[in-house]
């Protein structure tokens, strides 16, 4: 069976410069991976008419689907759709139906007074060579082209909408205009060592693997995700197949071993807290709540997630966590002492099972000698005892908050473990 491959054409100024962040291609390929198609290349692509053109041309030389995202909308700067019309030959012709749409939701859900824009109204405008792919939440409707037994899907950059439109428009399309192979992936997550190890770990490993096994190494702050990936034609055949490899590879990493799904370790610990029956909250300074939101980004978090104490002052600290001034004075905010007390003022304040307190210097300024920056201390507690860790880090301040937060995470996770 042939594999079925897309790119991913991006358009906006603001992609190129940085100003806004390429999340719809993640989904796409996501998405697409679910249903086996590979993603062969990303490209992004300013608004200029002529670099649109020709990422057009290239990209229909690698790929099956070519996706198109942004330039739909109603300012003179979106030049997508009067490109497509060009670049397929066809001449813009008003869809009554995208209209009729178009004025439900200024008239009825925007309830919007006066009478619209005519740039509005030209929303509804389409190149009649396409196909419409009705947009339910928002103005800009899809556009299906197809071309040389090439299939052009272009859709607004608006990650809502695009969403939208990639389940219940192209998906449905897709699974119908192709066959595509099976793709299965297995993900270990582990912790507490770096790429380099685990790869010498796994030397031996994999040259066992056959052609068509292939294994990732995708590392993040601390964490290191190893995935095992193959193709084919039946689901359950390839799942079997993969299994005894997946089980010899968790064998040899199993002192590092967090779990053996792709999930994050907030997912992770929510489940052995619900397993458990028990709850946790955090007391946070140098993330500033990033570890209770990575928690709360979880369906059903308030089971066994009670809260966190944001205490980033010295103040904070002593009037709702209770820690001793004479602690914060002779010890200072960044120390063992300090976060011990955080936790088990956490412990009582929230009245939680477990805590995880964390304290540090994320930059790029606040060092010290003794204390420089990236200087971490964390404790991790239940109602009977604490333990500490320390964290040297040397990143600049975003990746140290994103760091602490990996290892605050997977050190609560350890300590529920041992001391459940």
């Amino acid at each position: 069976m042939n594999n079925v491959n897309a790119s991913i054409i991006t358009i906006g100024d603001e992609l190129l410069i940085g100003q806004t962040i390429d999340t719809n291609s993640a989904f796409i390929a996501q998405e697409f991976n679910k249903i086996g198609i590979l993603i062969k290349r990303r490209v992004a692509v300013g608004d200029v008419y002529d670099d649109i053109w020709q990422a057009l041309d290239e990209e229909a030389r690698n790929a099956d689907i070519i996706i198109i995202t942004g330039g739909l909308g109603p300012t003179a700067d979106d030049i997508t759709k009067p490109l497509l019309c060009n670049y397929f030959g066809g001449k813009m012709v008003v869809d009554q139906e995208v209209l009729a749409h178009v004025k439900y939701l200024f008239e009825v859900i925007f309830r919007r007074t006066g009478p619209m824009l005519e740039s509005n109204l030209k929303q509804a405008e389409v190149p009649d060579v396409c196909t419409v792919l009705m947009n339910q939440r928002g103005t800009a409707p899809g556009m299906l082209f197809k071309k040389d037994n090439k299939v052009f899907i272009s859709l607004p950059g608006v990650p809502h909408e695009m969403k939208g439109l990639i389940k219940n428009e192209v998906i449905p399309f897709l699974l119908k205009e192709f066959t595509m192979p099976v793709i299965v992936h297995k993900t270990a997550f582990t912790a507490g060592i770096g790429e380099s190890f685990l790869a010498e770990l796994l030397k031996d490993f994999e040259p066992t693997l056959p052609s068509h096994i292939k294994l990732a190494y995708l590392p993040n702050y601390g964490m290191v995700k190893l995935r095992l990936s193959t193709v084919g034609e039946k689901k359950e055949d390839i799942e079997n197949e993969l299994v005894p490899y997946f089980e010899k590879m968790m064998e040899i990493v199993k002192e590092y071993l967090v779990w053996d799904k792709d999930e994050g370790l907030e997912a992770v610990i929510g489940k052995i807290l619900l397993e458990k029956g028990k709850t946790m909250g955090t007391a946070e300074s140098c993330t500033g709540g990033y570890i209770a939101h990575l928690i709360t980004t979880i369906p059903g978090a308030s089971a066994y997630y009670s809260g966190s104490v944001v205490s980033y002052s010295y103040e904070a600290k002593e009037n709702i966590l209770g820690v001793k001034k004479d602690t914060l004075e002779k010890t200072g905010a960044v120390s063992k002492e300090t976060v011990i007390e955080m936790a088990k003022g956490a412990i009582r304040t929230l009245q939680v099972d477990y805590v995880i307190a964390v304290s540090g210097i994320m930059g790029p300024d606040g060092g010290t000698e003794d204390k420089p920056v990236g200087t971490v201390w964390m404790a991790a507690a239940n109602k009977e005892k604490v333990e500490t860790l320390k964290l040297n880090l040397r990143f600049d301040r975003q990746r140290n908050i994103s760091t602490t937060t990996a290892n605050a995470l997977n050190f609560l996770r350890k300590f529920i473990l041992a001391n459940s």
